[in-house]
């Protein structure tokens, strides 16, 4: 039979290369990992792994067994905490992922509203940008991630169809001029009036989206920079080195000195949702996670 510890020392095994770096990632002794690892082969019948000097390589059977690896631990994952929670062992845990201006903006409020409504869930945080952020969510490396979509994206329709979708805002871009550029002040700006400009751009997905929104109003935009720090776009734009546009949340999260705010046209919206899995939805912890982030976003 196979065991789920076994499984979480064969993913350390191939995402690290090595039984001592795998040993490292779990907290445990390398003698401790090639154990595990001989039990899962006696239990699988066949060899996982293919040891070439300090290496490991995956077999085919190993490659499957990876591959099949992430739903069944979260499965596992999801019936651990939902029996805990009913049992009243524990009120759970959640590994929450998050871009980074909902970090600063949608994640505090819901985070300390889960502190005072269920002081006995964990909750872990880190960052991560779309896609990579809902890759970790389908390789069990957390239980919840914010992510935004643009409208109209290549593909955006079906990317989350087998992920439980709750819709939390919807963001409007925001242009960004220089204090004393020719623009500031100026109630709306159409995208082709920003045509000639210097660029300043942000993440691959928000740079990529971009430059569609920009080739739709007719122009190709220069792109002098770009950075996925929210307040150094700020602080470029400030210097007088460009312009950009910014999502609603981003703006909130920094202090936008020396910049004008413009709207602009056409409207550039993305919207901004809380994935999770099916089996993860059912969770107490998850779902009340799920919950404060909805009213966050409504406040």
């Amino acid at each position: 039979m196979i065991e789920a510890r076994h499984l979480r020392v064969l993913r350390a095994v191939a995402g690290t290369g090595s039984f001592s770096a795998a040993a490292r990632e779990l907290g445990c002794t390398q003698p401790a990992v090639s154990q595990q690892m001989k039990a899962l082969e006696q239990s699988a019948g066949t060899p996982l792994l293919i040891r070439t000097g300090r290496e490991m390589r995956l077999t085919q059977a190993g490659e499957a067994l990876v591959r099949h690896a992430a739903g069944i631990l979260a499965g596992l994952t999801a019936a651990e905490e939902e029996v805990a929670a009913i049992a009243g062992l524990r009120a759970g845990r959640v590994r929450l992922v998050s871009f980074p201006s909902g970090s600063s903006t949608l994640v505090p409020t819901a985070l300390a509203a889960m502190r005072a409504e269920h002081p006995g869930t964990r909750i872990s945080l880190v960052e991560a940008e779309p896609p990579r952020s809902v890759e970790m969510l389908r390789e069990g490396d957390c239980d919840v991630a914010l992510a935004f979509r643009y409208g109209g994206a290549a593909g955006s329709a079906a990317e989350w169809d087998d992920l439980v979708v709750r819709p939390l805002l919807t963001d409007r871009l925001i242009g960004l001029v220089p204090e004393g550029h020719r623009l500031a002040g100026a109630a709306r700006v159409g995208m082709a009036e920003l045509a000639d400009e210097p660029w300043i751009a942000g993440c691959p997905r928000c740079r990529r989206h971009l430059v569609e929104v920009c080739e739709g109003a007719g122009f190709t935009p220069r792109i002098d920079f770009a950075t996925d720090d929210y307040p150094a776009v700020v602080g470029l734009v400030a210097a007088g080195l460009g312009v950009a546009v910014l999502p609603e949340l981003a703006v909130e999260s920094v202090r936008a000195k020396g910049v004008s705010t413009v709207a602009v046209e056409p409207a550039v919206e993305r919207e901004v949702v809380a994935l999770t899995l099916p089996d993860l939805a059912r969770v107490p912890a998850v779902s009340a996670t799920l919950a404060e982030l909805e009213r966050a976003a409504a406040r």
